[in-house]
């Protein structure tokens, strides 16, 4: 155990487990004698012992997506007492929010049938003089068919099946739009089912329909989002919003939050990967540089760079204007002593400026640093995934099982890296006045690193060799049971440092007041 900060008065006695002793720990393990395999079934064992922890979301795929859709409209036409394509509108309408339809329906069901677009009413539909029956005039087309050929929907208005072909794919063409597709004549207000749209329309219609439909599943609803990873069609279902973590994992392999659908950024929350893209907008930087190192032109405001050491400036043409790069005052009529000048405090505002800059650009640097190297880490994991494995399975003689540490290593390796990464923005707005504070995530952030270099290292160059050419088997089980341990030390590490910052430090303050308690009594 270590007491941190403990002979500090600004500091609290915070009581934290040492990543040193840990890792000397670990360090001691690397020279220690193998008498069998024991010790690395032991290790990997460990790691099967726990539960796997509930997730609060589901990955639908788009069978699931149809197969729930099709769910819900039965469930909701069996409790109704309603045909399924008219309970499929009404879903819609209502964002596929089975409770709210249900409250809506049972307070009010002509109110519900109105704002849909459902018929109110039985339809009377007039049939022709009997002489007439075998055919009708189309009024759309204004042509004769067989009355067979004739479609409507609730509303009874009958137009011949060409017309109805030809406005439902125009509807289509148009986009969603076409999942609130009413009857052709132009007073009703009622829509079209799903059904007469399967009837009549061909196949490469009914299929887009289908898409649009399936897309509003999703899109409407403010429980399922589309992973936002290029061409993934996986859709996620979140089921405790507005309760504790909100990132996810597809089966696609990307990790992303739901509720910024930014990539995964724990320990900071939305707001602050917010500010932090903002911040890092090209845009953004260079109006605070050109705060630290340039003055506008008196005259037409442009922005100048002064790149010699004379005071007399000359704006470019068309505007040519000679000013004083101190006073900013009219050249013609200055001395060089520049006695205009008058202190009103510029200069503090401009060295304040550049240290913000530098500020800046010390947390940005090392954020950009541990994307890049996050970036490298997963093309080394996808390389161990396809080629290393195999490898060693060939060299070693080990099975697919016994080679799972591998690739554990570098996931946890690409997760720790983004981890890393978000902590130096969580530091740039971390504010200046807390010292406790900040001496406090330092210290974690620090003892984090470290732990990964050391498993970053291992991983990436001592595994060369056992890739390159058979080695004593002595080596190689000293090699996986340090990848194992290491692995696991970062876990812990990173785990604690997510907690820690993801409570705001709060363990400063709760030691700060532990130290005033025990100095009162």
């Amino acid at each position: 155990m270590r007491r941190y900060g403990a002979d500090d008065d600004n500091f609290a006695e915070l009581i934290y487990i040492s990543s040193d002793d840990e890792l000397n720990a670990s360090e001691s393990d690397d020279q220690a004698e193998f008498d069998s395999d024991n010790a690395v079934d032991d290790l990997l064992d460990e790691s099967e012992t726990g539960l796997p922890p509930q997730l609060s979301y589901s990955v639908l795929k788009e069978s699931e997506i149809r197969r729930r859709i099709d769910e819900d409209a039965g469930h909701l036409s069996a409790m109704l007492c309603l045909p399924k394509y008219e309970t499929t509108l009404i879903l819609r309408h209502f964002n596929w929010d089975a409770s709210k339809v249900s409250d809506s329906w049972f307070a009010d069901e002509f109110a519900v049938r109105r704002q849909v677009g459902l018929s109110t009413a039985p339809q009377k539909v007039t049939l022709p003089p009997p002489s007439d029956r075998c055919s009708l005039t189309c009024t759309i087309c204004f042509e004769q068919h067989r009355l067979t050929s004739f479609h409507s929907a609730d509303c009874g208005h009958r137009f011949c099946r060409w017309c109805w072909r030809k406005y439902i794919a125009q509807c289509v063409v148009d986009g969603p739009r076409c999942l609130q597709l009413r009857c052709p004549e132009p007073s009703c207000k009622i829509l079209v089912g799903d059904d007469l749209i399967d009837q009549i329309a061909d196949e490469k219609v009914r299929k887009s329909y289908s898409n649009f439909a399936l897309r509003s599943y999703v899109e409407n609803s403010s429980k399922r989002k589309w992973c936002p990873a290029p061409n993934c069609e996986y859709a996620v279902e979140f089921n405790s919003i507005g309760e504790g973590d909100y990132n996810v994992s597809c089966l696609c392999s990307h990790s992303f939050c739901w509720n910024c659908a930014e990539d995964k950024h724990s320990p900071v929350d939305c707001e602050t990967v917010k500010n932090w893209s903002l911040k890092n907008a090209a845009d953004s930087q260079n109006e605070l540089w050109k705060k630290v190192n340039t003055k506008p032109c008196p005259k037409c405001s442009r922005s100048i760079e002064k790149n010699a050491g004379c005071m007399h400036m000359r704006c470019a043409a068309p505007c040519l204007h000679e000013f004083c790069w101190v006073c900013l005052e009219s050249w013609f009529g200055h001395s060089y002593s520049c006695n205009k000048y008058k202190e009103d405090g510029d200069p503090a505002v401009l060295k304040s400026l550049g240290e913000e800059l530098k500020r800046y650009q010390h947390y940005y640097e090392r954020w950009a640093a541990n994307e890049k190297s996050r970036q490298i880490a997963v093309r080394d994991l996808e390389d161990v995934r396809e080629n290393v494995v195999s490898k060693i399975e060939i060299i070693h003689g080990e099975n697919p099982i016994q080679l799972v540490f591998l690739t554990e290593a570098w996931e946890q390796i690409v997760e720790c890296r983004r981890v890393l990464k978000w902590t130096f923005a969580y530091g740039y707005y971390l504010p200046t006045g807390e010292a406790a504070k900040k001496q406090f995530f330092e210290y974690l952030q620090g003892q984090a690193d470290t732990c990964l270099e050391r498993l970053h290292d291992c991983a990436e160059k001592e595994m060369r060799k056992f890739v390159a050419q058979e080695s004593c088997t002595k080596e190689y089980r000293a090699f996986q049971v340090k990848l194992i341990d290491l692995t696991k030390l970062c876990r812990t590490y990173f785990e604690n440092l997510v907690r820690a910052l993801e409570n705001g430090l709060s363990d400063v303050e709760t030691g700060m007041n532990a130290k005033r308690q025990k100095m009162k009594n």
